[in-house]
């Protein structure tokens, strides 16, 4: 059992000496470690961001890394953005993060809850596709940082109103990346699945009210994960697919096996369709500290993108 401790505590140690650091604030908010920004520009965006958080006590912070050593980005953003830095009023929870990871070509825009409402999940991606990304891919580091970062200040007064030139399924997807659409895809078509296979077997006005049921679920969630056009496809499937194969199955064996079987099952457990309330409102923990950051509360919120 000591050796098991032991091999624990190593493991768990080697997990947290793995994790890419986060560099301490020391006073500022712009953080260039990949130094591709010019000392112009990392002073000209402390005395922007002073000035807005002065006028407004949102706390914006930028920080540039060469990479993420293996990291993953959303984490290594909340853990900058959240759990040391501690952007935004404990209060407001009003603060934004612009992490820029230069070699990896990606960068995230993690937002406070209190600025869910205008830096929307939809806007903060327009900004990094709009007007980070094509500088980046100019190598227009200095201008991709400033425009970034001034679109972001913009956005919070509600003036921001960029043309999106993407296109409408890429704004869905929301720059989810393939293991992302594979876990949620996963636990979407998992229920889906599920209730499906009870529709296709359970006899009479049930199953066809269960086919009418899941029609709207199978309108939305498949476009989160495919976007439109692959959730368009799905929906067809589904729409055409299941009275064929519900009608087909009623016609053999198995079918009627399994069907009579459900039916046995239902009776014999009194009502075969029963609910419970498995959805909860959790507390969220508060940290504090200073800016130094002030304590602010991040859930996640925000975008991700690539150059």
């Amino acid at each position: 059992m000591k050796k098991l401790i032991l091999i624990f505590c190593i493991l768990t140690n080697l997990t947290a000496f793995a994790q890419r650091a986060v560099p301490e604030l020391w006073g500022h908010r712009v953080h260039d470690e990949a130094h591709i920004l010019s000392q112009t520009t990392v002073d000209n965006l402390e005395v922007m961001l002073q000035a807005h958080e002065d006028s407004t006590t949102n706390q914006i912070a930028v920080l540039i890394i060469p990479s993420l050593n293996g990291d993953v980005l959303e984490e290594y953003s909340l853990r900058v953005a959240h759990d040391v830095w501690k952007l935004g009023s404990k209060n407001n929870d009003n603060g934004v993060l612009l992490l820029i990871a230069v070699d990896d070509r990606k960068m995230r825009i993690e937002v406070g809850y209190g600025l869910e409402g205008v830096l929307t999940d939809a806007v903060t991606s327009r900004i990094i596709r709009n007007e980070i990304a094509p500088r980046f891919r100019d190598h227009q580091y200095d201008s991709g940082v400033t425009s970034g970062v001034q679109a972001i200040v913009t956005a919070i007064k509600n003036e921001y109103s960029a043309v999106d030139n993407a296109s409408e399924e890429d704004t869905l997807q929301v720059e989810m990346n393939w293991k992302e659409r594979l876990l949620i895809g996963a636990f979407i078509f998992g229920i889906l699945g599920i209730f499906t296979a009870l529709g296709l077997f359970v006899q009479g006005c049930m199953g066809w009210f269960l086919y009418a049921f899941l029609i709207p679920f199978y309108a939305v969630f498949p476009m989160v994960v495919f976007g439109v056009t692959g959730g368009i496809v799905v929906l067809g499937i589904y729409a055409i697919g299941f009275p064929i194969v519900k009608i087909l199955m009623s016609k053999t064996e198995w079918g009627k096996r399994m069907a009579t079987k459900m039916n046995n099952t239902n009776r014999s457990g009194g009502s075969g369709w029963s609910s419970a309330s498995g959805w909860g409102s959790g507390s969220s923990g508060r940290s504090s500290g200073g800016f130094s950051g002030g304590g602010g509360s991040f859930g996640g919120g925000g975008s991700s993108g690539s150059w």
